[in-house]
């Protein structure tokens, strides 16, 4: 074969949001858990206020009934590596209940910012109360006022940093847990000393609802808040300390190789966190702090209150609640940016399924956000904060209407894929099965969803305000993705067209690749050349058996372009798709991949001159059912032999053709 004279490439691309980076188990929880466990600070005094001294059980119960939902979580990350509510919701039960659910989804991420903001205000309003007048400052902090004013600026500043393009960092979240751990424990201990001195008793188990928390079911006697109901109604109350689920979803396509061992470590984190910060503290709290101090000084700062009543001198207990204050600021200020990213991210994901119109996919013109979505959630974040003025309880009550229909969703949704898809093998499924034919009904989930929407029931009749409000919210939301899905002509791709369509591809481009290549920094290199999104087999072999830490996976897409007319050349929306496949199979691994898509007049010199510009080690290629491993070999070595440049002389370079069960190899030289 006489290769094609003055062999070139005609456009070249790089798709630089497509490597990802991956994190450890560790800092996957602890990105989870500045969501989960920011309503240990709100939680407790919210469920006091709503049926008394009972409420450490019930906040206790809710933090083990959360190693069931992170159970559930966890078979639907496995079987969706970009996961959440409205993926698994579609796949189960078409569009429209997906677009029901991702409403009620939104709702919760919504509110996490205001009630976070408003908590961190209220805590530093108490300590600030506490700290005045020793130093000579008389000046009356107006706790819920100040708490307002501190939600709106810290509400504006994450606005701004999202507007501008801030990401949840992995490193900055697990330093945070970690503090609040060690808060957490020196509370304990210091807790543990004070029962030592002044002894305890129990709370009482069964819970006496004020008026505000029966809501609709005043007006029907028959419905006893006593017994099995009573139970019903207090859990319901008690339920938004789940919130944050939702994020291990969204951060399951971050977690390294091995994938889902790391997921399974990364859940037990979070539930023994959970289980320890939450649902311990509170209880500790209940047995020190007396309950009338609870229900009205300490509402709106629990922890903090628990600080300030311990046992020993009050400059020590002083500096005891400066340490959970400044620990609370931290992680509740981080679920607000982490409310943000998180309705952001939902936004785009239904955008990208044609349910939302374009003009919402706006990209900011310097930044590159889409900054009409980023401006939605801000604006709605600070009405809330303004109607609520303040009150956490009101907050807390419409909080738990978006976390128990998000959790009732994707409960409901995993229990009809059982049957759905009975033949896709799971890597791991929710206990308690039965298994008829080839169908493993989940009884372990079924209940689970009997809880879930009993207790969702319940709470419709109990929370006035919150069914209202979420009921409204969640329709309003699910009418505009109604609106904007029939307003589309076409099912958005991965990538949406506009005027400049690489503003949203995030390319790079150049006619060299020597330019454009990404920057390379790990020993070992790896060339994958792909072309049929079928055909994924070696693109997996080397994701199974390659060290992320030191080899760097290049993965090429040559399309071929006949003469070198003259014009630019784009991405077709198959090509886009290939690469979808290829970035979906590297999450799913843990890997970081670097796409590379480039215009060619010969596919085989395309893949010697990058494998030769980026100093490949190995070529590992896909077994061609038009010509065969051997032709393939031949025509990359002689691609090889007609490219190879100086510095590359003496330096051989491994070739693989790999398909099913079998591979051909080949030393380059």
């Amino acid at each position: 074969m006489v290769p094609p004279p003055n062999p070139r490439f005609k456009q070249v691309f790089v798709l630089s949001t497509a490597m990802l980076s991956f994190i450890s188990f560790w800092k996957a929880a602890s990105i989870v858990l500045c969501d989960f466990g920011s309503s240990a600070y709100y939680a407790g005094g919210i469920a006091m206020n709503a049926f008394g001294p009972a409420f450490p059980w019930f906040i206790m119960g809710v933090m083990l009934f959360s190693g069931l939902m992170l159970g559930i979580y966890t078979e639907s990350c496995t079987m969706f590596t970009r996961g959440g509510v409205y993926v698994v919701v579609r796949a189960a039960m078409g569009k429209v209940m997906a677009k029901l659910s991702v409403s009620a989804l939104l709702f919760d991420y919504t509110l996490t910012g205001p009630i976070s903001s408003v908590t961190a205000g209220l805590y530093l309003g108490s300590l600030f109360e506490n700290i005045f007048p020793l130093l000579n400052i008389h000046w009356q902090v107006p706790g819920r006022a100040f708490a307002v004013v501190f939600a709106l600026l810290v509400t504006a500043y994450f606005w701004r940093a999202n507007i501008r393009g801030i990401e949840e960092s992995a490193d900055n979240n697990s330093k945070i847990i970690g503090f609040v751990a060690v808060v957490a424990v020196a509370l304990i201990i210091w807790a543990g000393v004070t029962l030592y001195v002044r002894g305890f008793t129990l709370p009482p188990f069964t819970p006496v609802f004020t008026p505000k928390a029966l809501g609709w079911t005043s007006n029907f006697p028959w419905i006893k808040a006593i017994g099995a109901v009573g139970l019903l109604m207090a859990f319901g109350h008690s339920i938004l300390a789940l919130s944050g689920l939702e994020t291990l979803a969204q951060v399951y396509r971050e977690i390294e190789d091995p994938k889902v061992e790391n997921l399974k470590k990364a859940v037990v984190v979070i539930f023994l966190f959970s289980v320890f910060f939450t649902g311990l503290l509170t209880f500790i709290s209940a047995l020190i702090i007396p309950p009338e101090l609870i229900a009205g000084k300490y509402a709106d700062n629990l922890l903090g209150g628990l600080a300030i009543e311990l046992h020993g001198p009050y400059w020590a207990r002083l500096f005891m609640q400066m340490a959970v204050v400044l620990s609370g600021t931290l992680m509740l200020v981080g679920a607000v940016n982490t409310s943000f990213v998180g309705s952001n991210g939902v936004l785009n994901r239904v955008a990208d399924d044609g349910i939302l119109h374009d003009w919402f996919r706006g990209i900011h013109k310097k930044y590159g956000t889409t900054y009409r979505m980023i401006n939605i959630v801000a604006i709605t974040q600070i009405l809330i904060i303004l109607i609520s003025g303040g009150d956490i309880f009101l907050l807390g009550e419409a909080y738990s209407f978006g976390v128990l229909w998000s959790l009732t969703f994707d409960t409901l949704s995993m229990i009809i894929l059982r049957f759905r898809k009975r033949e896709e093998e799971r890597e791991w499924m929710f206990p308690l099965n039965i298994k008829v034919n080839n169908i493993y009904v989940p009884i372990g989930m079924m209940a689970v969803l009997v809880v879930l929407l009993a207790a969702t029931g319940m709470n419709m009749l109990t929370k006035k305000v919150a069914t209202i409000g979420g009921v409204l919210f969640t329709l309003t939301f699910f009418t505009i993705f109604h609106i904007s899905e029939k307003m589309n002509e076409k099912k958005a791709q991965l990538y949406a067209r506009d005027e400049d369509p690489d503003e949203k591809l995030n390319l790079k481009q150049a006619n060299d690749i020597s330019a454009i290549l990404p920057e390379l920094s790990k020993p070992h290199r790896i060339l994958v050349p792909v072309r049929n999104p079928n055909n994924l087999v070696h693109l997996k072999t080397v994701l199974e058996t390659v060290e992320d830490e030191d080899t760097d996976i290049i993965v090429l897409s040559a399309r071929i372009a006949k003469g070198l007319q003259s014009g630019e050349e784009v991405m077709s929306e198959e090509d886009k798709d290939l690469f979808s496949d290829v970035v979906l199979l590297a999450e799913k691994y843990g890997k970081t991949v670097k796409p590379l898509f480039l215009f060619s007049n010969d596919p085989f010199f395309s893949i010697a001159q990058v494998a030769q510009a980026a100093g490949c080690e190995e070529i590992v290629m896909g077994v061609s059912g038009a010509t065969g491993a051997e032709v393939q070999m031949e025509r990359l070595a002689m691609a090889w032999g007609m490219l190879k440049k100086p510095e590359v002389a003496g330096r051989s370079v491994l070739a693989r053709v790999v398909w099913e069960g079998r591979q051909m190899t080949y030393q380059l030289s």
